[in-house]
């Protein structure tokens, strides 16, 4: 793995990496495993028997649960050892999410504590902060909570109200404000709170100690869904914070957040997977034990459809978390090596890859929605029962694709970073462009004769950037500096980017498995595969028709779709007998072992 090959955020729009140069998750060592399973024991020993009375919502139970992880070191599996921590990897913090990931509302707790809780005061805070806070944020005797949206202010956060002005004797910060929807609000002991200081346009950040007089705090809001997990208003009047409490420097606040909320978009792509897996074991069982027409339902082709579909979707999410997640581990050590501080290489390595955490926050938390709409439907009427897990974990789902920005937010940010990464000179995304354009009426598919399994699924893939390429000089030819109020398109060319970063992470995790493993092993995931590159041609196909009719010339339109016929035509698969034999390996093991 050393010396491999290293795509920037956004670049596989227009470069090809070889499949010996992707993670995949089949290489997690011993000692990531044991950290693993050690997050797995703890979510079946200290949550699952207790996740009703948590649910009920007891405040406390929450509390003491996150203080035994932060005991048992859980807390601080992304902190250097010299803050109390395990100095993790980020592909093993990555790891544990998932684990945490399968423990409902415990894990929306315990991910905003070590997530964005913890980590703007390991990454931005200085010496003094991190030995103050992180040591005991690391160790749990501090739980952590991160205050940034206000009633006016959601996805336009530097829009915030909440403001901080210097005392005549320059000790303190005098903070005025309300912020809501804040996770672990009941009981958390420290925030950070983003506040504009007097007229300043952009945020500041703060750390702010509950017992700080000034800060109250609203009994818990009632939800939909992770009920365990406690969410309130917390109001700051003339609350005085120590100017040494200032996090990052004046102004910086904007840059935090933004940088925060990529890092909590990544791990709740991870996070959603352990939530996955779950949801996919509950089906599974409930479906080789419910007997209807004289035959187990696991018989049945619909639900053995269900199955499968919930299997592709979740080993998909995870190949493309595990991809990024290496990379992102090379970017940090890059920058360490270059002489950047341990916390800022860190953030900055995990702010890079904004195009993929963006695609992971939107495939992920609709991944997670469907697998666990149809374990739903699986169980049947038993499954709209509150006696099952299966209903508690519909509802806890459907926060996700609000959380870390909405999902609306998200699309957008896809296509809209990409494009600025290319600006910027990462990567040439528009001359690519310009030339697929050029070359328009001469597209073909590129096939050529004694193809490999490989050579095809990849050719496939590259055929889905072209189509992208077309859709982005198209529409930027057409809109100029006006697209990015152009929703509606952002989204048809963020569809085509997230279904072709997925199957083609899905597809090098698949070769390259097959290239340690052997082929008779990797036959299973070549289903998966049929199936994935075989749907992501009619997802592509059909984003980049609606991009062409909602702007295009009827000559150039006509043009357009022509090459997007040409270039979304893939060889016919049969899906119904791949997903069978996907759903016969999850059957015939009772659980998800893929």
């Amino acid at each position: 793995m050393e010396n491999r090959k290293v795509l920037k955020s956004g670049e596989f729009l227009v470069d090809e990496i070889d499949a010996r140069d992707i993670f995949i998750p089949e290489e997690l060592n011993e000692e990531q495993r044991m950290i693993a399973q050690t997050c797995h024991d703890f979510i079946e020993t200290e949550v699952y028997p207790n996740i009703a009375k948590i649910d009920a919502p007891d405040t406390a139970l929450m509390k003491s649960t996150l203080k035994k992880a932060g005991e048992l070191g859980l807390m601080g599996i992304s902190i250097p050892e010299e803050y109390g921590g395990f100095g993790q990897s980020f592909v093993t913090q990555m790891l544990a999410s998932e684990m945490i990931g399968a423990g409902y509302s415990f894990s929306v707790a315990f991910m905003a504590h070590t997530g964005i809780g913890t980590l703007p005061i390991m990454y931005y805070g200085n010496e003094q902060q991190r030995q103050k806070y992180v040591t005991k944020l690391a160790s749990g005797e501090f739980i952590g909570a991160y205050c940034l949206t206000e009633p006016g202010a959601g996805s336009d956060a530097n829009s915030g109200k909440t403001n901080a002005k210097l005392s005549e004797d320059g000790k303190y910060y005098i903070l005025n404000g309300q912020k809501m929807w804040i996770t672990n609000a009941g009981f958390a002991d420290v925030q950070t709170v983003f506040a504009k200081i007097d007229n300043d346009r952009v945020l500041s950040a703060f750390i702010v100690e509950r017992t700080f007089p000034g800060v109250s705090v609203n009994p818990d809001e009632h939800k939909m869904g992770i009920k365990g997990s406690s969410t309130a208003q917390i109001f700051y009047n003339d609350v005085k914070v120590p100017v040494e409490n200032l996090l990052g420097k004046r102004g910086e606040g904007f840059r935090i957040a933004l940088s925060i909320l990529h890092m909590g978009r990544i791990k709740l792509g991870g996070n959603v997977l352990g939530a996955a897996f779950k949801a996919i074991n509950d089906s599974v069982k409930y479906a080789n034990e419910r007997k209807q027409f004289g035959l187990l339902i696991s018989t049945f082709g619909a639900i053995r459809h269900k199955l499968a579909e919930q299997v592709i979707r979740t080993f998909a999410c995870e190949s493309a978390i595990f991809r990024v997640s290496k990379d992102i581990d090379d970017l940090i050590e890059k920058y360490k090596a270059e002489g950047c501080d341990k916390g800022r290489a860190t953030i900055d390595g995990i702010s890079h890859y904004a195009v993929e955490a963006a695609i992971l926050k939107v495939y992920g938390s609709e991944m997670l929605d469907y697998v666990i709409d149809e374990a739903v439907q699986i169980h049947g009427g038993m499954g709209y029962s509150a006696e099952m897990d299966v209903e508690r974990g519909y509802r806890d789902s459907r926060i996700n694709r609000i959380f870390e920005g909405t999902n609306e937010i998200n699309r957008l940010l896809v296509s809209d970073t990409a494009m600025k990464r290319a600006m910027k000179g990462d990567f040439d995304l528009f001359g690519k462009a310009e030339k697929t354009f050029a070359e328009m009426d001469k597209i073909t598919d590129g096939k050529t004769a004694n193809e490999s399994y490989y050579q095809e699924k990849m050719r496939c893939l590259k055929n889905y950037k072209k189509v992208i390429l077309l859709g982005v000089h198209a529409a930027t030819r057409h809109f100029e500096k006006k697209l990015v109020q152009e929703q509606e398109v952002m989204n048809n060319l963020a569809e085509m980017m997230i279904e072709t970063y997925i199957a083609e992470s899905t597809v090098l995790r698949v070769q390259k498995l097959e290239s340690l493993k052997g082929e008779a092993v990797a036959a299973i995931y070549r289903d998966i595969i049929d199936v994935l590159v075989y749907d992501a041609a009619e997802k592509v196909r059909k984003a980049s028709y609606d991009l062409v009719y909602s702007f295009a010339a009827p000559e150039t339109a006509a043009k357009m779709v022509k090459a997007t016929d040409v270039l979304t035509t893939v060889a016919g698969v049969n899906v119904k007998e791949a997903r069978r034999r996907v759903a016969a390996k999850l059957i015939e093991d009772n659980a998800y072992k893929f």
